[in-house]
């Protein structure tokens, strides 16, 4: 087996109060540019280090900073650093982001939060000007579950003011900022009123491991169910417990729901593969990050492992565990959505070498890209929170490197087409717990395993429904390098 490496993490950074540096443009006696935010500089440089699209931008070349005169010319022209590294963004990057402050960053990569601790979907009704919102998700303990409030609980306004397709954004702006609010709960049809909830977000630490069952005779099978939102290395043993039970149980089949999973760990998505597949020997290549050309010596491999490592919210080690490998699983089911991405999306690449992987639900988003965290800690070529500027907290998310599978495979930046197609929001007047054997993706698994064909015509369909997209939380679609060492061979 080859020998395991740490490499260094690469987390958050910052981003600072104005200070005034001096250029220099070479011509004795002559005036200098004065440089008006040093975070501008942290930005280009930073970038211009590890940006995935480095060499296809412009004004990342590196010959751009060789007049400092020139170079403070082009920083100033940017008043926002944000707008500067917004402006460096490759057309191709849908996932790179500024962040305005890196500690708050660093909880929210862990599920911690302000929230009011659930998710919705948006429909529009009957081809009408009319939008609900059902409720995909809500987590435990959270304001929203000491509320009452249900997956499947339909709402058509907030504070008293109903949504459609005009307006549903600004009516929707209590819930983005968790503020107090009240949401307006209606019956099935989406418009009779049913009952109002008010609740107030709060700090919410989300456990990603939402659900696990099992069904002991499904055509005769033991079928293992795992609802899993996010892969936070903080959870590292309670998902690694979640196997504890299925492999305990002796499934012979798995059915993996991820869709509300955008991502995260890239650490603990290998840690999942291999908690997939025992037969898969340890160090065996599950996935490869592919770096910029100026940073191939970071080119490592994520491999499939017996051990994983456990850490607190803050990225401190706490000891390893053997990690519950079940044996015998051929197939995996993946139920999927739009909103699985990222490390998620690695699950299905990386596992469909080794055993035959079937996608439920519809086209997954297409993110076959990871980030680290730029810190404005230019001794440490920008990875070090620790030698942070202390002048700010901001920092960047740039997308750093590619992702692979053991044959070489990254060909999904369209996203995983469904091999059995289910539009969950089809059935929004009957959206059922996670686990209930009649829920409308679970179901289709089910029935695949049982060799029922799939069929759309399920209780109460509205074929005429048309789904909202909305912007997801940046954080939310994200595959990145955590903690202060990663455990990835070279």
């Amino acid at each position: 087996m080859r020998k395991l490496v740490l490499i260094a993490l690469i987390a958050l950074v910052s981003c600072s109060k104005d200070e005034v540096v001096s250029g220099d443009n070479g011509n004795d006696g002559g005036t200098t540019v004065t440089l008006n935010n040093e975070v501008n500089d942290f930005v280009w440089k930073g970038l211009n280090s590890w940006y995935n699209w480095q060499a296809q931008v412009t004004d990342l070349a590196d010959t751009k900073d060789d007049n400092t005169d020139q170079y403070y010319t082009y920083l100033n022209g940017f008043s926002k650093p944000e707008d500067l590294f917004n402006s460096l963004k490759h057309p191709s990057d849908d996932f790179s982001w500024f962040i305005e402050d890196y500690v708050a960053q660093q909880q929210a990569f862990q599920g911690i939060t302000k929230s009011f601790g659930f998710r919705i979907a948006l429909v529009r009704v009957d081809s009408t000007d009319d939008v609900v919102a059902y409720i995909q998700f809500v987590s435990t303990g959270s304001p929203a579950d000491l509320a009452g409030f249900k997956r499947g609980d339909i709402f058509n306004g907030i504070n008293g003011n109903k949504m459609t397709t005009a307006n549903f954004r600004t009516v929707l702006e209590p819930y983005s900022a968790a503020e107090t609010a009240t949401f307006n709960f209606v019956e099935t049809d989406g418009v009779t009123s049913k009952e109002d909830k008010t609740i107030t977000g709060t700090t919410v630490a989300d456990n990603p491991v939402h659900l696990t069952k099992v069904f002991d005779n499904i055509n005769g099978k033991k079928v293992g169910y795992l609802v899993y939102n996010g892969f936070r290395s903080s959870f590292n043993d309670e998902l690694n417990a979640a196997f504890a039970q299925l492999k305990s149980a002796g499934i012979q089949e798995l059915v993996l729901d991820l869709r509300i999973n955008g991502g995260g760990s890239v650490l603990t998505s290998a840690y999942l593969a291999s908690m997939i597949t025992a037969e898969v020997t340890e160090g065996t290549t599950f996935g490869e990050l592919r770096y910029n050309s100026k940073h191939t010596d970071r080119n490592a491999r994520a491999p499939f492992f017996n051990t994983l490592t456990k850490f607190d919210a803050d990225g401190n080690n706490l000891g390893t565990e053997t990690i519950n490998r079940v044996s015998g699983l051929t197939r995996l089911y993946v139920l999927a959505s739009g909103s699985t991405a990222s490390a998620s999306e690695m699950i299905i690449n990386g596992l469909r070498p080794f055993i035959d992987v079937k996608v439920v639900g519809v086209k997954t988003t297409g993110k076959n890209e990871g980030s680290i965290t730029l810190y404005d800690s230019p001794t440490s070529d920008f990875t070090d929170v620790n030698s942070a500027n202390p002048n700010h907290k901001n920092a960047m998310q740039p997308i750093v490197f590619q992702i692979y599978n053991s044959l070489g495979q990254s060909d999904y930046a369209d996203g995983f087409e469904p091999n059995i197609k289910v539009e969950e929001f089809r059935s929004w007047r009957n959206i059922l717990p996670f686990g209930d054997e009649n829920e409308v993706l679970l179901k289709a698994a089910l029935d695949d395993i049982k060799g029922i064909t799939a069929r759309s015509s399920l209780i109460n369909v509205d074929n005429s429904a048309e789904l909202i997209q909305t912007r997801q939380p940046k954080f939310s679609q994200d595959m990145y390098i955590d903690h202060n060492f990663i455990e990835l061979v070279k």
